[in-house]
């Protein structure tokens, strides 16, 4: 649907991205405004917008892996931490530069996603979750007791800093460029890759895999795609989040992060690309208004260490997936795509 007076005189305009003049403005205007982000930002609210950046790549492949191919998955947090340990090693011990150590902890997620997500191949749903949930226990477990001059062990693995042409990305305010940047690139990557044949296999499975193996899309090929590109995007956040880090430990990754990627999907739409940027900012909102209520509630009881936060962050979770769920299950991309057709149609939308 486009806007009022807008109509596509070309089949590339037709399945652009970016469809209008006005849409390339906002584009610009939008990178512009986020490149002065940290400038304006305090140390807190950097690092929290930091901690965004990073999971909204995570989110975006688990939205493709649950959202799009319909498979369910409970171990992202383990994915991630595959691609954090595959980029502290090489750093920390190799000497590898960033640029070389993101690229192969998002493949080496990815493989380990592969072999996660074979069950998917013979079981469905409730199963396969408890499937992938063998990934929220079985690599930690390696990461603490195999190899532990490697990976530390259940001590933490120190990550040096990334450098650029001698520039040493070692601040909140630096690595925000990186972070952001390939949060950016990986949007888009999510986006065309829905858009494109690969992902249109992956909807008809979603949809009907019976009916989709009818018509020549392979079931085996395009869920074991799935779970590659997903736990791949996985690896690229875990990667960040161990330069961002800069130490790592595998309780970082547990299956309560895992558990709270799947609910910020929710919240923000399943199936949607934009869904999985809302759905992020919702969840960290929510962790934000959990800290600033905390310090009340221990005023009111008078007690400095009534533990609130960590009680109220999982509260304010469950209540924010419950609210989606009852009142829009469709999440926050849907109410965005009501509010597109409204703009779109005026001043012929009522």
């Amino acid at each position: 649907m486009r806007p009022s007076g807008v109509f596509d005189e070309k089949y590339e305009l037709d399945i652009a991205v970016i469809r209008t003049k006005a849409h390339w403005v906002i584009l610009f205007v939008g990178l512009g405004l986020l490149t002065i982000v940290p400038l304006i930002s305090s140390p807190h609210l950097l690092a929290t917008i930091n901690h965004i950046g990073i999971a909204i790549i995570a989110a975006h492949g688990l939205s493709i892996l649950t959202g799009y191919t319909g498979q369910i998955s409970v171990g992202q947090a383990a994915f991630m931490a595959v691609g954090a340990y595959t980029a502290g090693m090489l750093a920390s011990h190799a000497g590898w530069p960033f640029w070389a150590t993101i690229p192969v902890s998002g493949l080496s997620a990815g493989f380990a996603g592969i072999i996660f997500g074979l069950p998917s191949l013979r079981v469905k749903g409730f199963y396969l979750a408890l499937a992938t949930l063998a990934a929220q226990f079985i690599i930690p477990w390696l990461v603490d007791h195999v190899r532990v001059d490697l990976t530390g062990g259940v001590f933490s693995l120190e990550v040096p800093p990334p450098e650029i042409f001698g520039f040493v990305l070692n601040t909140q305010f630096r690595i925000f460029y990186l972070i952001m940047l390939l949060a950016v690139i990986t949007t888009f990557l999510a986006k065309n890759i829905v858009r494109s044949g690969i992902g249109r296999a992956f909807i008809a499975i979603r949809d009907n895999d019976l009916a989709a193996e009818v018509m020549g899309v392979n079931p085996f090929r395009y869920k074991l795609l799935s779970f590659f590109v997903c736990s791949f995007f996985a690896g690229v956040a875990g990667a960040l989040w161990a330069y961002w880090m800069r130490a790592i430990n595998a309780s970082h990754f547990t299956l309560t992060a895992s558990v709270w990627y799947l609910g910020m999907i929710i919240t923000g739409g399943m199936g949607s690309t934009a869904g999985a940027v809302f759905g992020v900012i919702y969840v960290k909102m929510l962790d934000e208004l959990a800290e600033i209520v905390a310090p009340l509630i221990g005023f009111v009881l008078q007690r400095r260490d009534t533990g609130a936060e960590l009680a109220l962050q999982p509260i304010f979770f469950a209540l924010g997936i419950m609210v989606f769920i009852i009142f829009e299950p469709r999440g926050i991309a849907h109410r965005w795509e009501i509010f597109k057709s409204y703009y779109r149609l005026w001043p012929f939308s009522d």
